[in-house]
């Protein structure tokens, strides 16, 4: 069994041999400095997860926290990396490749516009009101952060990922994300903005709310298990994106390009979608709630869904199809439909007082 009043004296060496107080370890790690009194106290034990964090914030080997480790071989901050060897190596100067390491920092109000070569080097920071504007971190890895009110306008973030984070109130106009995949964030009144979306993949529990994806191009997307929530995404391509698993409620998809889209067991709810392109576009298993269709749809599908006060209005229905749908409550205003589409209606025992036979 694990000593919790060795294990809090090693914690606390190790603290103030970086020189950092309980509530800056606290800070990095996003707990309270309640619960690092505790740990140093022997009144508790950090989980494993969090272990491997302490080893990086407190510059220690996991090994540090056993019995048998010795004290001494503690890396401070302040101290450089000697090699042992170092008397052997040759008098040769060799060129060194600027790299930053942003990980575990706390950030306030810093500039680091036009900044390179940050790669993975980016997690577990608290950042607030920091500009990053016109600076190139693709390949990034965010992971545990706390990123509010930065600016990382024309910022080139493609093929990075985005894990376990808080995004609050950032600007992200311009920006590259294409190939970038968001996991577990939360995502809130964030400015995206004319933003490279494509091939980019929300998955695993996303939460977005209140961001402006305006003139994005976010085609051959994934969206899976994610909540969308009072966003706007007015003039997007959604062209070829999938839509799986997740809830979709009071977005503004006005003038969107729904081409080839797929939505797949989930909720779309509430959403105002006028003017919108509907080109062989797919609905299957889906909660479809409060929404009003308007426009042509061409080549659609609609099967196994759940229709609830849905209207179409001045509709044209060509080659579209509703299969083993209810859709009873589904309401047809001035609406024209071609043959085919008009058959399946009927087979589905919608009400057809509002569809017109498209003349040929």
């Amino acid at each position: 069994m694990l000593n919790t009043k060795m294990i809090g004296n090693k914690i606390a060496e190790a603290r103030k041999k970086i020189n950092i107080s309980q509530a800056q370890l606290a800070q990095r790690l996003f707990i309270s400095s309640q619960a690092v009194g505790k740990w140093e106290r022997g009144e508790s034990m950090p989980d494993i997860t969090t272990f491997n964090r302490l080893a990086e914030i407190l510059n220690v080997d996991l090994n540090y926290f056993s019995e048998n480790f010795q004290s001494e071989s503690i890396v401070t901050a302040a101290e450089p990396f000697l090699d042992k060897q170092s008397d052997e190596i040759p008098s040769v100067k060799k060129k060194k490749t600027l790299s930053w390491n942003m990980s575990s920092g706390n950030w306030v109000d810093a500039d680091f516009s036009g900044l390179k070569n940050l790669h993975e080097k980016f997690s577990s920071s608290n950042m607030q009101r920091c500009t990053f504007i016109g600076s190139d971190m693709s390949g990034l890895l965010l992971k545990n952060n706390n990123v509010d009110h930065c600016d990382f306008s024309d910022s080139d973030i493609s093929s990075s990922d985005i894990q376990n984070s808080n995004l609050a109130n950032n600007i992200f106009k311009d920006c590259s994300l294409r190939k970038t995949e968001f996991s577990r964030n939360y995502i809130k009144g964030c400015d995206f903005s004319r933003a490279n979306f494509i091939e980019v993949n929300f998955l695993k529990s996303n939460y977005i709310d209140n961001c402006n994806f305006s003139d994005v191009d976010i085609s051959s997307g994934h969206i899976q298990s994610s909540e969308l929530s009072n966003n706007i995404l007015k003039n997007c391509s959604l062209k070829d994106t999938e839509f799986l698993k997740s809830h979709i409620e009071s977005c503004d998809f006005s003038n969107v390009n729904f081409t080839g889209a797929e939505f797949k067991s989930g909720t779309f709810v509430k959403n105002t979608i006028t003017n919108a392109l509907w080109n062989n576009t797919s609905f299957i298993g889906m909660q479809i709630d409060s929404m009003v269709f308007d426009g042509t749809l061409e080549d659609c599908y609609f099967e196994n869904c759940d229709f609830k006060k849905v209207i179409f209005q001045n509709v044209i229905l060509n080659n579209t199809f509703f299969k083993n749908n209810s859709l009873k409550r589904i309401k047809f205003v001035d609406c024209q439909a071609d043959r085919i589409t008009y058959e399946f209606l009927k087979s589905e025992k919608a009400d057809l007082s509002g569809i017109e036979l498209l003349v040929s």
